[in-house]
């Protein structure tokens, strides 16, 4: 049977060309068009945890107190902040952007209401609300009022008076948000047991409705960004102005993605032409492997495109990895036809290829399925956007394989063979066979260099960290870097953190208890005791809200007090806002302390718009729940996400007196942490599954455990020393370095197995184990050395994106491929030498 279609393929490919080649044009103009439906996702959702279930948690408290769904806009103006000149072009602003239709509201200092300046009553307020546009207001005062108020100070102007922010409000898709809580309705079903045949109908059918809504909204939000600067744009001569909130963190990683995808294709595609042109001297093997590439790369597009699978931050360089597995294996196959034409320069040109393809076929193919065994191994990390990376580049390997054994023989066999390039003495040669007289000459030593080098890098990995900064993400030229940064010194920091206090476990009883005395049945749904979950009271309930709520009343407003000053104290926190706020400015309102009674009035008979600023924010309708929004400094060099998270649960505990069940933590820090405390088990399951995967296909390779076993070295030292490199640099893991072990083991073992075949046929003939390194060294050697600077300055390209985490992906990728290079030259082969795998030596 194998015979047969090895028979049937030599036929297509060698004898029938054109119609291989005719079907292949097909598949590609298929797959150009496909690749119109080439999306790119930058939300939050798409660099979280898969099943966190802190992203439901949240998406509760974003459902409760309010959507994230808004921009930021720093003004510092270069004039006085309450000079005519700057407020009336503040006026006029947030005008232009209230105009945009996806805008819901702007909010400035001119629509903040002024309760100190001069200090006004709660009928006073009910009447009027005082701004700074009402006739006769005092600027001064509202300066003072501004810049020291416990809710505006950080939040609408900086302590020293110089910037403002405007809240920029867009407009709730509420279709997005029923298929959302839809579709995780369904799932958290299907977790729980097996969905019905119409349930997971409309599970499917949900989850595409919503996909493709998501890609919708993306795409006009994006619109919307792109709105909001050009109104931006036309104020900047008056003040210097930043654009910050997470959709415009989004709209800009999108805009990076696609050019890092544009630029990374190019560049990498230059590098290409220019070093084939220096390796190999002929047009031809200049446009052959350059005609694989860029197939493979269409066809990989063509099919995300046709799938509807989106391409994240973490794989935007799937283009420059297309191209680079592709040409690794062309080039091999280039360096070997050569090698073939050079011993036998009278060989006709389908004899020439016919024989590559023979000798390079198993190999390749071993080294296809073990690079898609090291991306297979991404998919455990439990990280979205890693699983996706790593499935991508498993269908890509397989087509980069395909490609290249149908369009190199088909392309090659209609040429003539021409004169060899390749002479016995050149630059490359030279190199590789000095490597190999080098070790022969000092062989112990260079095992004890590799044993030094193996001991600092463990030294290293264990400095190994996953605690990052999102702002050190950015290039500091970036608009999101300048932003953040001065939203973090001058309005109280950019990342979210919610921290959720509920009712005590005696008050939650006592609720139980009054239900089940009115005969109402409890709800069964497993958030039953989590209040964020519980029905809200009704309006004409709320009046009394003082009497039967367990927090806003005066026994237990004083511990929210004292957990708003410990939160506040925090060195990692700026702003925070909660019912402390709130009732600090009640207590201006009322000219001294309140009492329940007073509490109770106060909430019924603030204006609505009042209410839902003070109140709605920050507790829950019935009362029993408190949000504390603490915004932490992401620019501060000493934060510790993970240590400050566990540090605020034990402290309300410990110190405050809370029970462990009232305190739940929420919000993007949560979330993003979530992720990174995953990467040190994801990176150690990644590396045991992709050795373990890949020793395993060496052993069915060459039917040897102790060659198998030596093969898995040079891979092993590589991927050790760039994770000790990064230990002892400081560069944390993140979702893009977690990738570099993984890709770094998959791509270098592809030269073990080349190198280890080779060596193995170099044996055979006289069975001299350094005669055939040497030997190795002069052939295959070169196509690894190829390979190997191609890939390392391929990734060299990335240097040129605005993600730092994808300039570092680059770097260190193209520094483990180097250090793969130098290990399969020098340490593979001294092993397999010392060890003697393929049996004594003849001489």
């Amino acid at each position: 049977m194998l015979n047969k279609l090895t028979d049937l393929y030599y036929r297509l490919t060698l004898d029938r060309p054109l119609s291989v080649l005719f079907w292949v044009a097909l598949f590609m103009a298929v797959a150009a068009y496909c690749a119109q439906g080439f999306k790119l996702d930058a939300s939050a959702d798409s660099l979280i945890l898969e099943n966190d279930e802190d992203l439901r948690y949240y998406r509760g408290v974003l459902a409760r107190y309010g959507s994230d769904e808004f921009l930021v806009v720093a003004y510092s103006p270069r004039a006085d902040l309450m000079s005519d000149q700057v407020l009336a072009d503040i006026g006029e602003l947030r005008d232009e952007l209230a105009a945009l239709e996806q805008v819901e509201s702007v909010t400035t200092l001119l629509d903040v209401p002024l309760m100190d300046s001069p200090r006004v009553t709660l009928s006073e307020i009910r009447k009027e609300q005082r701004t700074l546009e009402t006739p006769g207001t005092d600027r001064e005062l509202a300066r003072q009022e501004l810049t020291t108020s416990p809710l505006y100070r950080n939040l609408v102007v900086s302590p020293d008076g110089r910037t403002t922010a405007m809240r920029v409000s867009l407009h709730r898709d509420e279709q997005y948000r029923r298929l959302l809580e839809r579709r995780e309705a369904l799932r958290l079903e299907q977790s729980q047991r097996a969905l019905s045949p119409e349930e997971s109908a409309e599970l499917q059918a949900v989850s595409e409705d919503f996909k493709a809504h998501a890609a919708r909204l993306q795409d006009q939000r994006q619109a919307d960004i792109a709105s909001v600067r050009a109104v931006l744009d036309r104020h900047r001569d008056m003040a210097e102005i930043y654009l910050g909130g997470i959709p415009m963190i989004a709209s800009d990683m999108i805009d990076y993605v696609r050019n890092d995808i544009r630029v990374f294709g190019v560049g990498v595609a230059l590098f290409l032409i220019g070093l084939l042109g220096v390796a190999f001297k002929r047009l031809r093997w200049i446009l052959i492997p350059l005609l694989i590439c860029a197939a493979a790369a269409v066809g990989m597009m063509g099919f995300l495109g046709l799938m509807d699978w989106r391409v994240t931050v973490v794989s935007s360089n799937f283009i420059s990895l297309m191209l680079i597995t592709a040409l690794a294996l062309t080039v091999h196959m280039v360096v070997r036809y050569l090698e073939l034409q050079t011993l036998n320069p009278q060989s006709g040109q389908r004899v020439l290829v016919k024989e590559t393809i023979r000798s390079k076929f198993l190999p390749s193919l071993y080294t296809a399925l073990t690079t898609q065994v090291a991306f297979a191994s991404l998919i455990i990390s439990g990280i979205r956007p890693v699983i996706d990376f790593g499935w991508m580049m498993v269908v890509g390997v397989g087509l980069a394989f395909v490609l290249c054994f149908l369009l190199f023989p088909t392309s090659a066999v209609q040429l003539t063979p021409g004169k060899p390039v390749f002479r016995h003495h050149d630059v490359t040669a030279a190199i590789t066979r000095s490597l190999a007289r080098l070790i022969k000459g000092f062989r112990t030593p260079t095992l004890w260099v590799y044993a030094l080098l193996v001991a600092l890098s463990v030294a290293g990995l264990l400095r190994l960290t996953v605690e990052n900064r999102f702002i050190d993400y950015f290039k500091d030229s970036t608009e999101i870097y300048r932003g953040m940064l001065l939203i973090d010194r001058q309005l109280g920091g950019t990342t979210p953190l919610d921290v959720i206090v509920g009712p005590d476990r005696t008050f939650l009883e006592m609720i139980a208890e009054e239900e089940i005395a009115k005969e109402k049945p409890t709800d069964s749904d497993e958030f039953e005791a989590d209040p964020l979950y519980q029905d809200e009271l009704s309006e004409d309930e709320s009046t009394g809200i003082s009497g039967d709520s367990y927090w806003f009343n005066m026994f237990q407003l004083p511990v929210a007090d004292q957990i708003h000053a410990y939160l506040e104290g925090l060195p990692e926190t700026g702003k925070v806002l909660s019912i402390s706020t709130t009732m600090a400015l009640a207590t201006l309102i009322n000219n001294g302390p309140l009492d329940n009674l007073s509490l109770a009035v106060l909430y019924q008979r603030l204006p609505e718009n009042i209410r839902n600023t003070l109140f709605t924010p920050y507790m829950s309708a019935d009362g029993n729940q408190l949000r504390f929004s603490v915004r932490v400094i992401d620019s501060d060099p000493d934060l510790q996400r993970d240590e400050l998270i566990k540090r605020i649960r034990k402290d309300l505990v410990d110190k405050l007196g809370l029970e462990a069940t009232q305190v739940r933590l929420s919000g993007m820090l949560v979330l993003y942490n979530n992720v990174l405390q995953s990467l040190f088990r994801s990176q150690i399951l990644t590396l045991v599954v992709v050795f373990l995967a890949i020793g395993a296909m060496l052993l069915i390779l060459f039917r040897n455990w102790m060659l198998a076993a030596i093969g898995s070295v040079p891979t092993m030292v590589a991927a050790t020393v760039i994770l000790g490199t990064m230990g002892w640099l400081g560069i944390p893991l993140d979702i893009m370095t977690i990738t570099i072990a993984a890709i770094s083991i998959g791509i270098g073992v592809d030269n073990t197995i080349h190198y280890t075949h080779r060596v193995r046929e170099e044996f055979a003939r006289d069975g001299d184990y350094w005669a055939a390194v040497e030997r190795s060294h002069g052939s295959v050697g070169r196509a690894i050395y190829y390979t190997s600077i191609t890939v390392t300055l391929g990734f060299s390209i990335l240097v040129l994106s605005n993600f730092i985490p994808t300039i570092y992906f680059g770097l260190l990728t193209g520094l483990a491929m180097l250090i793969a290079l130098i290990a399969n030259l020098t340490l593979l082969p001294l092993l397999i030498v010392r060890f003697k795998p393929l049996g004594p030596e003849n001489s």
